[in-house]
């Protein structure tokens, strides 16, 4: 019912999940992400902890490989997961159990992984992945978007999609980047326009929090407010309006 692509950007060290399926609120649970280290889809008939323990395991140093295969063998349902995750090595592992719902698979590249489930065919993730690596020229963010769509109009969920989301960390635990639309007609759109509105300040305000390196962050706003307003400049002069629904931002 779902498909995802997990990805490890070797510019910037970046890990990022984007997920789809016609299953509601999926972006909160598939998606597992540690800052810096690794990232990891779970999904099928989705275990939470699968996620949650593979993405501690790498964070300690682990290989995908070994976290995989540790799980699968004490796990009595593991013929009905999913699950793919990229490594502090830039590693791919994946696992599709046996009695997971047609068409399910997996591809990998370098750096990337798709995987999905119950879906029209496998051109669905053959075309998503095809779409992340002819455009490793845009931003993360841009560039998992982009494959997502790929795969919806190679068919997708073989259902439909109702759910989808995008999370992206830089070096730390707390996402840079975590977008949702949990119940949506569009929701791979709505992720579009969510990213369109982030540009306009929390992008911003994100590149200035704390991190382990920088436990004070930015703490003089000025450079901040100067970046929104540049935004808000290039926007008008590009004749765009604001994609927000607040009514302060409409301009």
């Amino acid at each position: 019912m779902t498909y995802s692509i997990v990805a490890r950007d070797p510019d910037t060290g970046q890990y990022g999940v984007a997920v789809a399926s016609r299953f509601f609120a999926v972006g909160a649970l598939v998606p597992h992400i540690r800052g810096g280290k690794c990232a990891v889809a779970t999904q099928a008939f989705v275990s939470p902890i699968w996620g949650i323990e593979a993405a501690d395991r790498m964070a300690g140093g682990e290989t995908g490989a070994d976290v995989l295969a540790d799980m699968v063998a004490r796990d009595g349902g593991q013929a009905i997961r999913q699950i793919h995750m990229i490594d502090a090595g830039g590693q791919v592992a994946a696992h599709t159990g046996a009695n997971c719902v047609d068409w399910c698979g997996h591809v990998a590249g370098d750096g990337v992984s798709v995987a999905g489930n119950m879906l029209a065919g496998p051109a669905v993730v053959a075309e998503t992945l095809a779409a992340y690596q002819a455009h490793l020229h845009l931003p993360l963010a841009e560039r998992l978007m982009t494959a997502m769509e790929a795969g919806g109009l190679a068919g997708g969920d073989k259902r439909g999609t109702q759910s989808a989301a995008l999370v992206i960390h830089r070096s730390e635990d707390y996402p840079w980047l975590s977008l949702r639309a949990d119940d949506h007609p569009d929701p791979l759109g709505e992720l579009r326009r969510l990213h369109d509105v982030a540009q306009e300040r929390f992008l911003h305000v994100a590149d200035a929090m704390p991190t382990r390196a920088n436990f004070s962050g930015t703490t003089d706003r000025r450079g901040i407010d100067a970046a929104i307003a540049a935004e808000e400049a290039r926007r008008r002069a590009e004749g765009r309006k604001s994609r927000s629904f607040a009514t302060d931002l409409t301009g």
